[in-house]
């Protein structure tokens, strides 16, 4: 299952200990032989997704993470080559003391590279950096029949890289990559925080923010709502130098050991979470926060990944699970926000996590979700079927809107929505049927949305 934990399915499963166990797989595979991997193939990195991109019922799921060994690093060009199974928290805590960070993560480190490539992930410094896959130098991947290298130079299949870029493990299984790490002096982060009342402040505050700095997130308040919509807790950042260290790290500025606080076994009692619940967090998380902007220095993890504290958080979300349902509209389009906001407060509808970020440019990647805009993330508990009315309601004034959304956390879009959301979905479809002629490669989110195409 996905990390929301929304459906559980059942496949054989293969845990290759070497790249060269990884192209048999898919070479012998035959539309009709009657073995799990006829009903198609799909690797499988930390199992971050949220819905069902790294799962494929009755069929094959390919564990990558025993593929985790470094290939090369070049200390001159921040240049380093992995197996795809390497993790980002692997990356960081070998290369932080090194002096240097990986150039993109999200909110979590437990993602593979393979995996952060096949996303295409995005973080806090999107308007800065862009995504992930425009860091990659080049990578591996094995398809149907053959190993291909590929890179986004001109003279090296250019195409079937950027297809490869947010394919979602659709085009073949990487096997390697190569991206450029970013210098740092430090393991810690300068960080501003600040509160602001309503969802224009907001957005007047993170523009601002981000002219600044390069990262940038505001949390949201879901149940707030009349004058107080969208009020938030701002919170922006940049890597801390040496000399802005407090005196009992500066012996050991690049240390990076961070641990886990605590871990739930067991999902607690259906409606742990719930508006009353939501409610009092996120009000004594907003007064919490200072009214005038105030600066401290802290761990790099405790800024990026706070979650990653605590071990099966998404256990707390009960049996049922939750959906994240993340968007992005362009610049202009702040009224789709405003609406989503409001229509959630109005169905009474508690979102545990909600935030608001600014994208830059995009990526060359057909199937990446970042574009020029406003994005919003909401974790929300599983419920009742008005849930996927609510959510059938805003994918339709997303895609008016001229937005998408993330197919990485999605578990629930139609499919009539995907040409819309991404328009150069048949440019994708083309390259991909170049790289696995036979679709070889599937997934339950290739099923539900027909991303793929009909074979």
């Amino acid at each position: 299952m996905g990390w929301g934990r929304t459906i559980a399915v059942s496949a054989a499963a293969i845990e290759p200990t070497s790249p060269s166990q990884v192209e048999p797989l898919l070479a012998s595979t035959g539309r009709n032989e009657v073995q799990p991997a006829s009903r198609g193939i799909i690797p499988r990195g930390l199992g971050r997704s949220y819905g069902d991109a790294a799962q494929r019922a009755g069929g094959l799921v390919v564990e990558m993470t025993s593929l985790d060994r470094l290939r090369a690093w070049d200390p001159a060009s921040g240049d380093v080559t992995v197996d795809a199974g390497t993790s980002l928290d692997a990356l960081m805590r070998s290369f932080l003391p090194r002096g240097w960070f990986v150039p993109v993560t999200p909110g979590t480190r437990y993602v593979t590279v393979g995996g952060a490539i096949a996303a295409d992930v995005h973080g806090k410094n999107h308007h800065h950096d862009g995504s992930f896959g425009t860091h990659v130098r080049s990578l591996r991947i094995a398809t149907p029949g053959c190993i291909q290298d590929l890179s986004p130079e001109a003279d090296c299949s250019p195409d079937r890289f950027w297809a490869t870029v947010a394919g979602m493990g659709l085009t073949g299984i990487i096997l390697e990559a190569t991206l450029r790490l970013v210098p740092v002096e430090t393991a810690f982060m300068r960080v501003e925080t600040s509160r602001e009342n309503d969802l224009d402040a907001t957005m007047a505050s993170l523009e601002e923010g981000d002219a600044r700095y390069r990262y940038s997130v505001a949390w949201l308040d879901c149940l707030a709502r009349n004058s107080h919509l969208g009020r938030s807790v701002i919170t922006l950042g940049e890597h801390a130098s040496r000399d802005e260290l407090p005196s009992d790290h500066a012996e050991d500025p690049l240390a990076f050991s961070p641990t886990t606080r605590l871990s739930l076994p067991v999902a607690p009692p259906r409606g742990t979470l719930n508006s009353a619940t939501v409610r009092l967090f996120n009000s004594l998380w907003f007064h919490r926060a200072p009214r005038v902007a105030s600066t401290t220095v802290e761990p790099l993890a405790s800024f990026f990944h706070p979650l990653d504290g605590v071990r099966s958080w998404n256990l707390l979300y009960g049996k049922l699970g939750f959906l994240q349902y993340q968007i992005v509209v362009p610049f202009g389009a702040e009224d789709t926000i405003r609406k989503v906001l409001e229509d959630l407060v109005a169905a009474r509808c508690p979102s545990f996590l909600a935030v608001l970020k600014r994208f830059g440019p995009s990526s060359p990647a057909p199937l990446s979700f970042p574009m020029p805009g406003w994005t919003l993330a909401l974790d929300i508990p599983r419920g009742p079927r008005e849930l996927h009315k609510l959510l059938n309601h805003f994918d339709d004034i997303v895609a008016s809107a001229g937005g998408r959304v993330y197919l990485a956390k999605d578990a629930r879009l139609q499919p009539e929505h995907l040409a819309a959301m991404y328009p150069q979905l048949e440019k994708w479809r083309e390259t991909r049927s170049l790289m696995d002629p036979t679709h070889i490669m599937r997934s339950d989110l290739d099923a539900r949305l027909h991303l793929a195409g009909k074979p």
